[in-house]
């Protein structure tokens, strides 16, 4: 399993940025995105399997998780961005169909990670 993310930079508040995560090796499962801020712990953001996507409350309604089958392209859409939006964001993947709960301990494969900082 390889998962490659893209996609991240710098934004003001209020601005929007699309990460994108290609992978590999990945059969039908769970794929999400989790972020890390600065002296935080990984959080999850979103997820995505068969059953449809989860969001973590903090991002609901500006944040959208997509997957592009042909693709094997996991993509996250991040609107109205906020400061406390600023972190690493990971793309990572679990063989299991269910996403939530999304804790870190869930899923075995991690990207390398992608900056996203809103100012």
């Amino acid at each position: 399993v390889q998962l490659v993310e893209s996609g991240g930079g710098s934004v003001q508040a209020g601005g929007s940025l699309r990460l994108s995560c290609a992978t590999s090796g990945v059969t039908v499962a769970c794929m999400a995105w989790f972020r890390q801020a600065p002296g935080k712990e990984r959080e999850g953001v979103a997820g995505i399997s068969v059953f449809g996507a989860t969001y973590a409350d903090s991002v609901k309604g500006r944040f959208t998780i997509s997957k592009d089958n042909a693709k094997n392209t996991v993509y996250l859409q991040m609107d109205s961005l906020k400061p406390e939006d600023t972190g690493t964001y990971y793309c990572a993947y679990r063989g299991g169909s269910l996403c939530a709960p999304l804790d870190t301990g869930r899923f075995a494969y991690w990207g390398q990670g992608t900056q996203v900082t809103v100012s």
